[in-house]
Order: C-alpha cells, then structure tokens, then sequence
C-alpha cells in the first residue's frame, strides 16, 4: 500500500508539472518567445499528466484550437482510465 501512494503522489506532482508547463507555453506563446513542442505535451500525457494537460489546456485557454489536443488528450486520458480500471477494479 506504500508504494501505492507513492504513485499516487507522483502522479499528482507529474499533473500539476503538465499543468504549469501548458501555462509557461501560453505566456511564450502570447510574448513570441520559445515554445514547448506540441509533441512534448502527447508524450507528457501519454505518461500519465494528460489530466494535467487537459485542464491546463482549458484553464488556459491554450491549445482548445487544435483538433489533436482537443480530441487527442481526452482519448489518451480515456485509455487510461480503461487500463487503469482493468487492473485494478
């Protein structure tokens, strides 16, 4: 049970990283700075952060424009959530 919070917390550190790193995007997106690739964000939420990304995405009103973020992070989220719930329940 231990390790089991463990993941948990890392899990909830690793979301609110996806979450901060989809604001520091919008705030170089808006000051024509360096951005953070697109494919950055898919790997981050393919690990794990995509509850982070997709709450970032729309708290910040950043990324809601395009297709692959707006439907590509919630079927990742659904995936796994399904895996997650296979193992698990």
């Amino acid at each position: 049970m231990h390790s089991f919070k463990l993941i948990l917390w890392l899990l909830v550190l690793y979301n609110i990283l996806a979450f901060i790193l989809i604001g520091i995007d919008k705030y170089k997106s808006k000051h024509n700075q360096w951005r953070i690739r697109e494919k950055t964000f898919f790997v981050i939420a393919a690990f794990g952060g995509c509850l982070g990304v997709l709450i970032g995405m729309y708290f910040f009103r950043h990324k809601t424009r395009h297709t692959n973020f707006v439907l590509g992070i919630p079927i990742i989220l659904i995936l796994q959530i399904a895996v997650i719930y296979y193992f698990f329940a």
